[in-house]
């Protein structure tokens, strides 16, 4: 998960004598200092008792490979090792990413002798839904899937006015290991592969067809889809690089190739792997980009955001500016607001002369307040205090919105994703 902390078992908070330091100089205003810290759990270390990093998938067996995984021209060799005519692939395609369906039973113009044998060939199952919970009146919608090898993944549907959001996950777990995050707290189980991705999509714009998101009284809801995708649920997506970028290519694939949505609608999220942030920003294909940061200073932010520890403040900054440079998207700063860790007035002032200093126009801040626990380090800042970060980024010239929060009553807001005991012993009912 790269987007907001989840507060974790109660703790009485601790500070230390002193506010934290800004490079070059010693920042003396603001409330008590609380550092982070790991509550309920115990964060991962390497040999020199480092926060435990992991970039690379760990070895499991690969899921079955499926239509999404392929490109269109794959797709029509694979139809053709099934002893099929290659027209089949696009009447494939079709039923899956434009009626969002893998049910042989729907494909009537495809043989009936063959139909079973193609759709196992090339649309074999990849999500077992385990549990469905719902808030905000229907609004918001929880699923939680198991893969093909029993790992847990969730993904988020919620409706707003004008547009429907997915949070999909691109890794089950994570393995950046932030001391506040739910889902990396167990590790990386493994990347999950392009067609996991886009399936999460295709199985939500079937329930949204079929009337299953709350929020809109209509009886026809089969133009309906998911018009935005946040990659904010489980995992980093720029450590698993080459399938989010495959998934998102055949997001914005015209259909039947692919799903025909709009890039601008995409948000692909990362905690600061700068190299990748170059790379994405290369892709030429224009998402729109958030560096979740919550705080501007190094002293912090390696504590909270271990990953600062390869990559510094100044060098994602860079990088999310370069970003915007070569595509010309304005780049979104995620800032979870935790109650005396991060919301200090001269933090609010330092981050806004970092991003002032490399130009205007260029970046919007998307302060959260966190999902609060009383008495835990992890809880949100008090609203005047809220209030008043916004204001000074705001006069400040950087354009700040404070987010509204979706899902806390089903553990589904940002940072909340995480597979449970009761998720596993649930899974382990349907096995």
């Amino acid at each position: 998960m790269t987007d907001t902390p989840r507060a974790r078992e109660p703790r009485s908070a601790t500070a230390s004598a002193s506010p934290a330091a800004s490079p070059g100089k010693i920042r003396t205003t603001g409330g008590q200092q609380v550092r982070p810290k790991t509550e309920g759990w115990t964060q991962q270390k390497d040999a020199e008792g480092r926060p435990l990093l992991q970039f690379a998938s760990p070895k499991r067996g690969k899921p079955p490979v499926h239509l999404a995984d392929l490109t269109p021209a794959e797709r029509i060799e694979k139809v053709k090792e099934l002893g099929l005519p290659g027209f089949r692939a696009k009447q494939l395609a079709t039923h899956y990413f434009r009626h969002y369906t893998s049910d042989p039973a729907e494909m009537t113009d495809l043989p009936a002798g063959t139909r079973d044998e193609l759709v196992a060939g090339l649309l074999p199952p990849l999500l077992t839904e385990v549990r469905r919970l719902e808030t905000d009146r229907g609004d918001t919608i929880k699923f939680l899937w198991r893969l093909h090898d029993g790992a847990l993944v969730e993904s988020v549907l919620m409706r707003y006015p004008g547009r429907i959001t997915l949070c999909v996950s691109s890794q089950a777990g994570c393995g950046m290991n932030c001391p506040f995050c739910a889902t990396g707290q167990a590790g990386l189980t493994r990347n999950m592969s392009t067609a996991e991705i886009i399936e999460q999509i295709v199985r939500a714009n079937r329930l949204i067809a079929e009337g299953g998101l709350g929020g809109k009284k209509a009886d026809d809801h089969s133009m309906e889809r998911v018009s935005n995708i946040v990659f904010m649920g489980m995992g980093e997506p720029l450590a698993n690089y080459k399938r989010v970028m495959d998934a998102v290519r055949s997001m914005v694939a015209p259909q039947p190739d692919g799903l025909g949505m709009s890039a601008r609608g995409i948000t692909v999220s990362t905690v600061g792997l700068v190299p990748a942030i170059k790379k994405l920003a290369d892709e030429n294909i224009p998402v729109t980009f958030a560096l979740s940061l919550h705080a501007p200073d190094d002293q912090l932010r390696d504590e909270l955001i271990p990953v600062n520890s390869r990559w510094k403040v100044d060098e994602a900054l860079d990088a999310a500016r370069e970003y915007y440079e070569k595509t010309g998207r304005r780049v979104s700063i995620e800032y979870a607001l935790i109650k005396d860790m991060n919301d200090h007035a001269w933090r609010a002032d330092l981050l806004a002369e970092k991003l002032n200093a490399r130009g205007r126009g260029w970046v919007h801040v998307n302060p959260i307040p966190l999902n609060p626990t009383p008495g835990s380090i992890w809880t949100s800042s008090e609203i005047p205090v809220q209030n008043e970060f916004v204001r000074r980024l705001n006069d400040a010239g950087i354009p700040t919105t404070l987010r509204d929060t979706r899902g806390k009553e089903i553990d589904g807001a940002c940072g909340q994703l995480v597979a449970t005991t009761e998720d596993e012993a649930a899974s382990a009912a349907l096995a």
